[in-house]
């Protein structure tokens, strides 16, 4: 079973229309590091003689970014929380070809208003 923060309360904002934030518990953080296969640059190489979007490193940054917020929304319910708020995505090339994508914020807890 996944156990995760509903994505609906997750936001770049530092408040949550509706929510008053009741407690803090603190900054969480999700890290994947991918690299590029040799098939998948030949491939990306061949997409750009034509243009355009380059279709297989866009899936593969989405996926990696995808798996980054996967793991800080398990980290939130880790810590107890049940929301995440100013969240921030970064990324650094670690080496040629290898990319580590972060995504943070900080984990809340929250109650509705009125």
């Amino acid at each position: 079973m996944d156990v995760r923060v509903n994505e609906n309360m997750i936001t770049t904002a530092f408040e949550l229309p509706g929510y008053r934030v009741t407690r803090s518990m603190g900054l969480v953080r999700g890290i994947t590091v991918r690299s590029r296969s040799i098939l998948g640059t030949i491939g990306a190489s061949l997409e750009t003689l034509v243009g355009g979007n380059i279709t297989l490193f866009e899936e593969m940054c989405e996926t990696t970014r995808e798996q980054a917020l996967e793991l800080m929304m398990q980290h939130a319910v880790a810590r107890g929380a049940n929301a995440v708020i100013g969240v921030r995505y970064d990324s650094n090339e670690v080496m040629q070809g290898v990319t580590e994508v972060l995504v943070y914020g900080t984990a809340v807890q929250v109650e509705k208003v009125g």
